[in-house]
């Protein structure tokens, strides 16, 4: 395989162009071309990003060996398992699919022709996520709060699938062990669908997560706070940032950037309290993980967001939607 990849986008609406215009600036990128099945908008980012417009889905196909669908949600199955089947590696927006048994075909044929599969959960890129690289987390409670204002345009799902499912993946990423419990609401207040839930979720491992998702809010926010033995953390993924809170013995080496921040007697030991803002420099959270995907597919390595972590995610986000749908019949 050279030293580049071809790759084609089908889709190209609002995060499709964003696609577009940043594999452009990747090195081992070739943009082959995109497709859309809305000729006036295909055409319209063909001349605006001087690139191919195919005719078809097929004919960009015959063109590409690696995809991303940026189509909606539940279009991914359908154009991606075509994809597939030609043997071309894919990456698709999240959430994976709109069906467990739809992200099982997909892993399943990306599995059987040994095709990179990666799912645009884009947080686990954010520059406060990233900065935890590291750190040893074994959170025991985990609170998350994605707030965001009104738009008409994201009502076609409800926003467990909408926004929640960011920190669905998250929290999965960092916990690791199986659902124990579940428990959700929520309420439809603009649309048909819920446009604000609570959930909170039970791990086997004793970890708790309260997650608080609304897209009818005045105020934007997007942040998480992790809790654990000596640690507490609080990533903000608007500002991009993490600060971190840490006891610290007598004896026990801080961390070379940490500041003291006065101390406290933790039993019979007197700790010090240590604190640390972090982030990663100069990084854009989407054109890092299409960087990943190419470089996975280029080095013949696991994507860093798989099929796999996609339907983990999907299966919670749907069995909190169930819980809130059984909450509205009752209350109605």
């Amino acid at each position: 395989m050279g030293e580049k990849i071809r790759v084609g986008v089908v889709g190209v609406g609002k995060l499709g162009r964003l696609h577009v215009s940043l594999l452009r600036e990747i090195p081992s990128v070739e943009l082959a071309g995109i497709f859309d099945s809305n000729p006036e908008r295909l055409h319209e980012v063909a001349r605006e990003w001087d690139v191919r417009a195919f005719s078809s889905l097929s004919e960009l196909t015959g063109a590409v060996e690696a995809a991303v669908v940026a189509v909606p949600t539940q279009e991914h199955a359908r154009v991606a398992e075509p994809l597939l089947n030609a043997n071309r590696h894919i990456f698709v927006e999240k959430p994976v699919t709109t069906t467990l048994a739809e992200a099982d075909t997909l892993i399943a044929l990306a599995r059987e022709k040994g095709l990179k599969f990666q799912v645009g959960h884009i947080e686990r890129f954010n520059p406060a996520f990233l900065a935890l690289r590291g750190e040893k987390l074994r959170p025991l409670f985990i609170e998350s709060h994605r707030l965001a204002s009104f738009d008409p345009r994201g009502t076609d799902v409800a926003v467990v699938l909408d926004l929640m499912i960011h920190d669905i993946d998250l929290i999965l990423s960092l916990v690791k062990s199986p659902v124990a419990a579940l428990d959700a609401t929520g309420v439809a207040v603009v649309s048909q669908q819920a446009d604000i839930a609570n959930a909170r979720i039970r791990f086997e491992n004793g970890c708790v997560a309260n997650l608080t998702a609304s897209r009818i809010s005045l105020k934007r926010m997007r942040k998480m706070r992790l809790f654990q033995k000596n640690v507490y953390l609080t990533l903000d993924f608007l500002e991009k940032q993490a600060e971190i809170y840490r006891l610290v013995g007598e004896g026990e080496e801080p961390p070379p950037q940490a500041l003291a921040f006065g101390s406290i007697e933790n039993g019979p030991v007197r700790k010090r309290v240590l604190y640390e803002k972090r982030t990663e420099e100069g990084v854009n959270a989407l054109k890092e993980e299409l960087t990943a995907f190419v470089d996975s597919i280029l080095k013949d390595r696991e994507p860093p967001v798989t099929g796999e972590d996609g339907r983990k995610a999907l299966d919670v986000a749907l069995q909190i939607m169930r819980q809130v749908e059984k909450h509205q019949k009752l209350y109605r």
